[in-house]
């Protein structure tokens, strides 16, 4: 089963954290692992490869912390979970050049398989922490509508 860890998938909403916070400066791995519901621990583990891949910036001290590199709409999270995985393969031939597979002559496998990771990796390039945040407020504003606080919130409701 092809599957992305449990470190891709806290690095993803790691980022995401950082990136609702971006440029009101760092933030501290205790609070996005309370944010996000993520293990402190964990996540410890997993800034210094986001830090080397160039996705965050750490900074010492008192007010230090995390905080995003660039901005959100340069950040996709195939970026992200490549940072703490490596490069994620779907089938071993559909690395480089079928590297991995002893049939890579005679098999149907590369013709299928590097096409489906060729869409892995394109869907996940698409998105953005940018668009994850827009669609994330999308949904709360969904959310409150359904309610009906919306229309209490502005005199409008009876």
């Amino acid at each position: 089963m092809f599957k992305v860890s449990s470190k891709g998938r806290y690095a993803v909403k790691a980022v995401y954290e950082l990136a609702l916070h971006a440029g009101r400066g760092p933030l501290t791995v205790g609070s996005i692992a309370h944010a996000q519901n993520i293990p402190e621990q964990y996540l410890e583990q997993l800034m210094p490869s986001l830090k080397r891949a160039g996705i965050v910036h750490g900074m010492r001290g008192a007010q230090g912390g995390y905080q995003l590199a660039g901005r959100p709409d340069q950040v996709s999270v195939r970026d992200v979970v490549q940072a703490v995985e490596g490069r994620i393969v779907v089938a071993d031939c559909a690395g480089v050049e079928g590297s991995g597979c002893a049939e890579t002559n005679w098999c149907i496998g590369p013709d299928v398989w590097v096409r489906v990771q060729e869409a892995v990796d394109e869907a996940m390039s698409q998105i953005t922490m940018e668009q994850l945040l827009r669609e994330q407020r999308l949904v709360a504003r969904q959310k409150i509508e359904g309610l009906g606080l919306a229309k209490t919130a502005t005199g409008e409701g009876g």
